[in-house]
């Protein structure tokens, strides 16, 4: 029996509209392939477009190998963000226009070229960078108490839900990311370090692996998109009153207030 590509998505974009979690479409599709569920996720994000809002960055998430364990995988997934997904550097996160918000740091990528093709590396990725800056990935699974199996989340659009950028930008050519340290604060208590080695031994490995995962697809990114790594640390949820802060080394501190 064919997967209802086009009702599952319409299910997430309705969670998303309604702002209520839904139940994992692995409930109802047991066998629910990763291709398909790619699928769904492409049903989903052409639906925004379509709607007039375009893509203007992607993310990968899974990156490290404790989450891979988690999750009984063996490579990361990335999912794609929309231009009204972005909160503006400074600018509050509205909590009540998501289910259930977390927030976690990550290192983004500003591509000043295309990158696109089977055989991208991390030096390719460098290269066609024009900026990395710190940066805020904003999660909301549209699975109650993100229970969900790797196939939902990829479906899920990887969760994605919003990213603010951070004000310092630079060339990543001579700066080693794998050293690039951040620190993460809940409410001014510091709950998790980590640097830019946790996500795939290089930031910039992770940004390739989706590159050469997109053209299998026939896809790829474009000049001006942002990209953001993956994870450089445990998320935290957060609700109305509190304070995020990540503090990166050499990419500035970025603050977000939630109201």
């Amino acid at each position: 029996m064919s997967t209802d590509i086009q009702g599952l998505a319409a299910r997430l974009l309705n969670a998303v509209e309604t702002r209520t979690a839904t139940t994992p479409l692995t409930n109802e599709v047991p066998d629910l392939s990763v291709e398909d569920a790619y699928r769904i996720q492409d049903a989903v994000v052409q639906a925004r477009i379509d709607s007039g809002l375009p893509m203007v960055a992607a993310k990968l998430g899974l990156t490290s190998e404790a989450k891979q364990r988690q999750m009984n995988v063996s490579e990361p997934l990335y999912g794609r963000l929309t231009s009204d997904m972005l909160v503006d550097t400074g600018q509050p996160l509205h909590v009540d226009r998501y289910i259930q918000p977390r927030c976690e740091p990550e290192i983004a990528f500003l591509l000043g070229k295309d990158l696109e093709g089977p055989h991208v590396s991390a030096a390719h990725v460098l290269d066609a960078t024009s900026l990395v800056l710190g940066a805020i990935d904003i999660l909301d699974s549209r699975f109650a108490g993100y229970s969900f199996k790797h196939p939902d989340v990829v479906a899920d659009n990887a969760s994605c839900a919003g990213f603010t950028i951070g004000p310092v930008g630079l060339d990543p050519k001579g700066l080693d990311l794998r050293l690039v340290s951040v620190s993460l604060e809940h409410n001014g208590r510091r709950v998790h370090t980590a640097s830019g080695a946790a996500v795939m031994g290089h930031p910039a490995a992770s940004v390739a692996w989706m590159v050469r995962a997109l053209a299998k697809r026939g896809m790829g990114l474009r000049a001006g998109q942002i990209v953001l790594s993956g994870s450089l640390t445990e998320a935290v949820a957060v609700k109305p009153g509190d304070v995020v802060t990540a503090r990166f080394s050499g990419l500035g501190t970025i603050e977000v207030p939630c109201i």
